[in-house]
């Protein structure tokens, strides 16, 4: 690095430490809106202060609904050479945990606290905090009329939590760059992550019967073929605990651990009332896989193995399960998908994410793997090379009185002005 771009990052670096009082105030401002999801549809503000903000730093804007009252917003500030020099996308998501009515909050859980070196609020972890830092980290460098040479992009996006997916919305728009830091939750650990695809397994009976005929259902000789649907789940479910057993022993990924691959039957809806026969019956479960594994993948490998539970029933061979998998949004047709994503730590970016951490912080960065998922598989599945980082931990996420330390939210946004700085004035390499 020359001394002259020395000197410059280090003056800015300087900033967020003399200027913490306000990006402490941004982060609590991000928090005032109330932007929980479930119910959603309610981010309109929110979104249009951070595209506002965006507007302010030089970002051309692009602002577009994907539910009424849920918009995402997308930044772009052109590099002065972008040709010559990577690109960026930091992304984070505006939507924050539910908040159900008797949780006991200190206060409003959308009326920020800062106290004892931390910020209490909905959101502070997961992940205002994250998207603060960004933002007035992109301030600072608008500020000091420094122009990257590579291009750099801020999603503020919508429905991480309930999978609605607004970072798959922008990849579908076209947006992509050569390395995307999702700035969610992570307790500044460089992260990767397994996914996670739901699914709903049903059973059918091609006809009803009264509740007075199971004594022909199930007695030697009433000669009556049918049969209870909810029982029959037992044995699907006897099936899935099965294979999730199986898939803890022969499957392991570094950096899980062991049995993190699961499959968890999460809601049972079956029978009309007491006096049919169940005649259908549905099982929503959840798959965590690793991330070196695909939804489609584990999908197919559940579907075949049910088929030889199936096949050996002598009812459920003639009515087999039917699966139905993912969904856009927990909301709308109760369903999600997300998808795995892998870091390379010998990825240029992901060395000078580490180098930038290691300059701030005076020791190494660590790189694991995420217990839970964000947003960053969407990238991976777009061919982005990306990883997690932020502030916060996960005991904060989506918990009463969820807190964030104010040291981590400054020190994380000193590593992530730096990265910015160093990778939007990294060459590419020629093809």
């Amino acid at each position: 690095m020359k001394t002259g771009t020395g000197t410059q990052l280090h003056g800015l670096l300087q900033q967020v430490e003399q200027r913490q009082g306000e990006l402490i105030e941004l982060v609590e401002r991000l928090i005032r809106f109330p932007t929980p999801s479930p119910p959603a549809r309610n981010t309109e503000d929110a979104q249009a202060f951070i595209a506002a903000f965006l507007a302010e730093q030089g970002f051309d804007i692009d602002k577009w609904d994907i539910y009424p009252g849920d918009p995402n917003v997308v930044g772009v500030l052109r590099g002065s050479a972008p040709e010559e020099y990577k690109s960026l996308i930091i992304n984070g998501h505006v939507d924050v945990a539910e908040v159900s009515p008797d949780e006991a909050w200190e206060t409003s859980p959308f009326s920020p606290i800062v106290r004892d070196g931390v910020i209490t609020g909905r959101g502070a972890a997961d992940m205002k905090a994250g998207l603060a830092g960004a933002l007035f980290a992109v301030k600072l460098l608008h500020e000091a009329g420094i122009q990257l040479p590579g291009d750099l992009t801020v999603q503020s996006v919508i429905g991480e939590e309930v999978g609605e997916a607004g970072t798959l919305e922008c990849c579908k728009r076209g947006y992509t760059a050569d390395f995307a830091v999702v700035v969610d939750t992570s307790d500044l650990h460089i992260q990767g992550q397994g996914g996670v695809i739901t699914g709903w397994i049903t059973l059918k009976s091609k006809q009803t019967f009264h509740d007075a005929t199971r004594k022909s259902m199930i007695h030697a000789g009433g000669k009556l073929f049918g049969a209870n649907t909810i029982e029959k789940m037992m044995k699907v479910i006897q099936g899935l605990q099965d294979l999730e057993r199986h898939w803890a022993v022969l499957k392991s990924y570094p950096g899980c651990a062991p049995g993190t691959n699961t499959i968890n039957p999460a809601v049972i809806e079956g029978g009309r009332h007491a006096a049919f026969i169940a005649d259908e019956c549905r099982l929503w479960i959840t798959v965590h896989f690793y991330p070196n594994e695909t939804h489609e993948q584990v999908a197919k490998e559940i579907e075949e193995h049910i088929s030889f539970v199936a096949a050996g029933d002598v009812w459920l061979r003639e009515n087999p399960p039917i699966f139905t998998w993912g969904g856009s949004s927990m909301i709308e047709d109760r369903g999600e998908i997300f998808p795995a994503l892998e870091v390379d730590p010998l990825h240029p970016a992901i060395q000078t994410l580490m180098g930038a951490h290691a300059s701030i912080h005076n020791e190494p960065a660590i790189v694991d793997v995420s217990p839970t998922v964000t947003d960053g598989g969407w990238f991976g599945d777009a061919g982005i090379p990306a990883a997690i980082y932020g502030p916060g931990d996960l005991n904060n996420a989506h918990a009463v009185n969820e807190q964030v330390s104010i040291r981590q939210v400054v020190d994380f946004t000193k590593v992530l002005l730096q990265f910015i700085y160093e990778w939007g004035h990294t060459r590419k390499q020629p093809d």
